[in-house]
């Protein structure tokens, strides 16, 4: 089961500013080395403001391009880790230890659960997406 732990973004990581206490940093080396360590990491990273982003917005089916920054910093995610483990409660386990990434300011974590191939229908589209997986596993 894989799950993504997201960091909710806010007015400092819009700004594109690192936090200035470093200790966050060792906090989030440690907790993701110990991750690595029980081989359940598979990616993680902060994500540039949305002002350097974009959005693909679709009307009828049809894409429009729209740039950052967007207004609603309580819907953007400042960063991601990506684990895979056995169960919903290893996740959740591992979310409690997930270091707070502004310190004493408030903040919020978001952890939701990814689609498995084996759970979608089966498809043509989805034995595609099947095939991709194995030629970049083999890569």
């Amino acid at each position: 089961m894989r799950f993504m732990i997201m960091v909710r973004a806010n007015a400092l990581t819009e700004a594109g500013e690192p936090p200035d206490d470093v200790e966050i940093f060792a906090e989030m080396a440690r907790y993701h080395d110990e991750l690595a360590k029980a081989g359940v990491l598979l990616d993680a990273s902060g994500l540039q403001p949305s002002s350097r982003g974009f959005r693909v917005h679709y009307t009828n089916g049809k894409p429009t391009i729209v740039d950052g920054p967007f207004a609603e910093t309580k819907e953007l995610i400042a960063g991601y880790t990506l684990i895979q483990v056995r169960s919903r409660d290893e996740a959740l386990e591992w979310a409690r230890r997930f270091p707070s990434p502004f310190g004493q300011a408030e903040c919020e974590v978001e952890v939701r659960q990814l689609y498995e191939l084996d759970e979608l229908p089966a498809c043509e589209g989805v034995e595609s997406f099947r095939q991709l997986q194995e030629q970049l596993k083999s890569s």
